[in-house]
């Protein structure tokens, strides 16, 4: 398996939660009850989730010279992510998510993109070639145009993973280039049309990916595990049983620690296992990368599946 740096090409914004009681009528104006900032973005959660198990990758993305953008960098920083390849660009706005919880956990979410909507082919393309990293994680959350580009520059022995979130049509010459794709059930179902509730249905939906050029699917499940399914076979995986606190970015620590896991020499198997681990521990904290565990909490906890 493929052994050295990880990038991760994505989205960092700043999240911006209110907690009320309930949601406003339009037009009306209530009082609400917490306010916080939370560094978060796909791109970056998945970066942080590698950069606290120890992975230091690589983190490709843009910000804008502002306050959040530097808040941004500070906490991939501290998580050890290598922030050498942001961009951050003074004439554009980091990117934000204005979320509103009410009493029952539900939320509305509006995301601005700001500078994450700007990344552009070229710039990306650069980055690769001069970073050469073994394996390249990405997401959805960042133009198409970036993503298609920064796996069309990865030499094919590299490694690609794609997590197709959120969920949008993708062309085939991408799919074709993907060696590990992660949607959850969701997008799994907006990809394929089918909705994985049993093994067989993974199966069915895996082999409509496999006819479009995908390699592998891992198709996450939460509280059940997830599927791994290669053209010879499909296999579930548990997880932990745990009982969620925040469940925000469970999805983003499973692909993250992945990467990390895959960079490290572990077959797929056991990097699956632990990326699992991973995923069930970030629920037992609020916050998105302030809920990475570390390699040690998941070695405490992985005695259970291992």
């Amino acid at each position: 398996m493929h052994k050295g740096r990880v990038m991760v090409i994505g989205s960092a914004n700043m999240d911006l939660v209110v907690r009320t009681a309930r949601f406003p009528e339009i037009g009306e104006t209530i009082i609400g009850e917490s306010f916080a900032t939370n560094p978060g973005g796909k791109g970056a959660n998945q970066a942080a989730a590698a950069g606290k198990l120890g992975g230091k990758p690589r983190f490709l993305a843009k910000v804008g010279a502002d306050a959040f953008g530097r808040e941004l960098l500070h906490s991939l920083g501290v998580c050890g992510v290598d922030t050498g390849s942001v961009i951050v660009d003074p004439t554009l706005v980091s990117g934000v998510a204005v979320i509103t919880v009410d009493s029952e956990g539900r939320n509305t979410i509006v995301v601005s993109p700001g500078a994450n909507g700007h990344l552009y082919a070229d710039e990306v393309e650069g980055e690769i070639e001069e970073v050469g990293p073994e394996i390249l994680l990405a997401q959805l959350e960042v133009p198409l145009e970036a993503v298609e580009a920064a796996a069309a520059k990865l030499p094919a022995d590299k490694l690609f993973i794609l997590n197709p979130a959120p969920a949008r049509d993708l062309p085939d010459s991408l799919l074709q280039r993907v060696d590990y794709l992660t949607p959850n059930e969701t997008e799994t179902e907006f990809l394929t049309g089918i909705r994985p509730v049993t093994d067989e249905d993974c199966l069915a939906a895996a082999d409509k990916l496999f006819a479009k050029g995908v390699r592998n699917v891992v198709i996450t499940l939460g509280e059940h595990g997830c599927f791994l399914a290669t053209p010879q076979f499909g296999q579930r995986f548990p997880t932990l049983e745990v009982r969620p606190v925040d469940t925000t970015a469970a999805g983003d620590a499973f692909n993250g620690a992945l990467a990390f896991f895959l960079s490290e020499g572990r077959d797929i198997d056991n990097a699956i296992l632990l990326a699992n681990v991973v995923g069930a521990l970030s629920t037992q904290k609020t916050g998105a990368q302030s809920s990475m565990p570390t390699m040690r909490e998941v070695r405490e906890a992985a005695s259970e599946l291992l």
